[in-house]
């Protein structure tokens, strides 16, 4: 509920506060006296976009602030916990419209965007008047407005989680298709790739091997020859060991003649035929490891080639070369299994189809049971408008599948029996459509809780007993728990508010100020027959403006 409004320098307006109350509040006062102001300012509040020159002539900045009390249930605290702002019972909201064009917000004391105000705004106020700002002439949302007046939103939910499974399996089916279309492209190459690296079987560090024993083969080639000298000049026939042995015999023969003065040679000798030997061993080792087959240096290459002719071939590393086989051989088995795996995401498909076919036809039924009740319900409220000739239809077709289902919902009227049904806003006279908009909006508007629900100028193009059904449907709006808000020119809708405010204008050195003043008893009487006779007002008006207020 609205509790007050604080405005502050916007437009005419330099400085006025306003108490509201639950019930039926009703503004009335001249044309042009600042009515559709203060709605602008409380748009202005709620984030609303409208128009943008709102700070009043020689003001630096204009003000809005508004109150609303929050039951605990309230649809708004829900997006202020979105939003990370504290709710308590009291919401406070204030915007700052600079001269310069900038803006700023605040939500109990926190910076919020205009997002979060139009989000807030969408749970707190409800703007109506002929022009249908809220779309109910808009046959773009009478789907909505069907499902929210049914209750629907859990069939609806449905459905559009069947529509995203369909979307969903549709999209696997088509992406197996499409990679299953791709391989068969490049089958051949993968058949040809995968064979020819099964033959060769490369191994993870072949590549590594294979060199390093390709190196060794070509050094042997070029050292062989040297070591094979070597071998022989160490040797034990015409090398130095030959040499060394006979040269002990010689000296062990002779050193018992010559008492110890050979043991040093002698033991030298020994010493050097040792480590003679272990050099002519390793020598010989080396020897054998350098002798090789011609065949097996050209085998040798031949592979290391391949291998890396391979590799370049792939573009990737010769280690990889396994890894890259198993990749082919998996493609391959992708693809001999691939119709058996589009066949499943077919059935896949197919399932979800008709998962979404049964959520949106139990939704369509839905939407044609509650399509009955609406228009029963709109045909209860028209009647008190004085329309009961008047049928409103809500028509439910067939239409292309979508997420919200299948159906296409309008609203149609036909003002009188036989006559053609049409759009709202094409058929009905305005007095008719004020009339239309205003059950409409009942209906719609019925469960709501907590809406402050504002009525501008609805009772436009209707007089006499009309303008006093109109009144008397929107006092008992207000008097089943909500809170009304009505411009109004008519006498009749202004005599039934249970509050009423006086808006008018004056002139202060030169500048015109509009002001908002409550009305006590005597004052509304003034008001009223103001209203019932213009601008001088005359006894009988009085005397009319005190029946209407049922005042003796």
């Amino acid at each position: 509920m609205l509790v007050s409004l604080d405005i502050r320098d916007m437009l005419i307006i330099d400085r006025l506060d306003l108490d509201f109350q639950p019930g039926l509040n009703v503004l009335t006062g001249e044309t042009g006296a600042g009515k559709s102001i203060l709605l602008d300012s409380l748009g202005f509040v709620l984030g609303w976009r409208g128009r943008a020159d709102l700070v009043r002539q020689g003001a630096e900045e204009g003000e809005v602030v508004a109150v609303f009390h929050l039951p605990k249930d309230h649809a708004a605290r829900a997006v202020l916990d979105e939003a990370g702002i504290p709710a308590g019972e009291e919401l406070i909201l204030r915007r700052v419209n600079r001269s310069s064009g900038t803006k700023s917000a605040w939500i109990n004391d926190r910076r919020a965007s205009g997002d979060v105000l139009r989000a807030l705004s969408d749970t707190l106020v409800e703007l109506h008047g002929q022009q249908d700002d809220k779309g109910l002439l808009n046959p773009r949302i009478h789907r909505k407005l069907l499902d929210q007046f049914g209750g629907l939103e859990p069939q609806v939910s449905a459905v559009r989680a069947a529509w995203r499974a369909l979307a969903a399996a549709r999209e696997a089916r088509e992406a197996a298709e499409a990679k299953l279309e791709t391989a068969r492209a490049e089958e051949d190459f993968l058949r040809h790739a995968a064979d020819e690296l099964e033959k060769l079987a490369p191994q993870p560090g072949e590549d590594a091997e294979l060199d390093a024993r390709r190196r060794l083969m070509q050094a042997g080639q070029k050292v062989g020859e040297d070591v094979v000298r070597a071998a022989q000049a160490l040797g034990p026939n015409e090398g130095a060991e030959g040499r060394m042995g006979d040269a002990l015999r010689w000296l062990e023969g002779v050193s018992d003649k010559a008492g110890d003065a050979l043991d040093p040679a002698i033991e030298a000798l020994g010493r050097a035929l040792s480590e003679l030997g272990e050099a002519s061993a390793a020598v010989e080792s080396a020897l054998d490891a350098l002798t090789f087959d011609p065949a097996e240096l050209e085998h040798t290459e031949e592979r290391l080639f391949a291998i890396r002719a391979a590799a370049r071939k792939h573009g990737v590393a010769p280690d990889d070369l396994g890894d890259f086989a198993t990749d082919l051989l998996g493609r391959l088995a992708a693809l001999d299994a691939g119709a058996g795996d589009i066949a499943a995401l077919k059935d896949a498909e197919d399932q979800a189809r008709l998962g979404f076919d049964t959520a949106s036809s139990t939704l369509s039924a839905a939407r044609g049971a509650m399509a009955a009740k609406l228009d029963a319900a709109m045909g209860a409220e028209l009647a008190p408008l004085k329309m009961e000739r008047a049928v409103f239809v809500t028509e439910v077709r067939a239409t292309d599948p979508g997420p919200e289902g299948c159906d296409a919902v309008t609203f149609t009227v036909a003002t009188n029996p036989g006559a053609p049904s049409g759009p709202l806003n094409k058929i009905a006279s305005g007095g008719e459509l004020s009339r239309f908009l205003l059950a409409l909006k009942v209906c719609l508007t019925k469960d709501a809780s907590g809406l402050t629900m504002i009525f501008d100028e609805i009772d436009r193009g209707v007089g006499g007993a009309t303008a006093d059904a109109v009144g008397r449907r929107l006092k008992q709006l207000a008097d089943e728990g909500g809170q009304v808000l009505v411009v109004t020119h008519s006498p009749q809708v202004a005599a039934l508010g249970a509050h009423h405010w006086q808006v008018s204008k004056r002139v202060d050195q030169g500048m015109t100020l509009s002001r908002v003043t409550p009305l006590g008893p005597e004052d509304r009487i003034d008001e009223i027959a103001r209203m019932v006779s213009g601008d001088k007002v005359t006894d009988e008006a009085r005397a009319a403006a005190r029946s209407l207020l049922g005042v003796v």
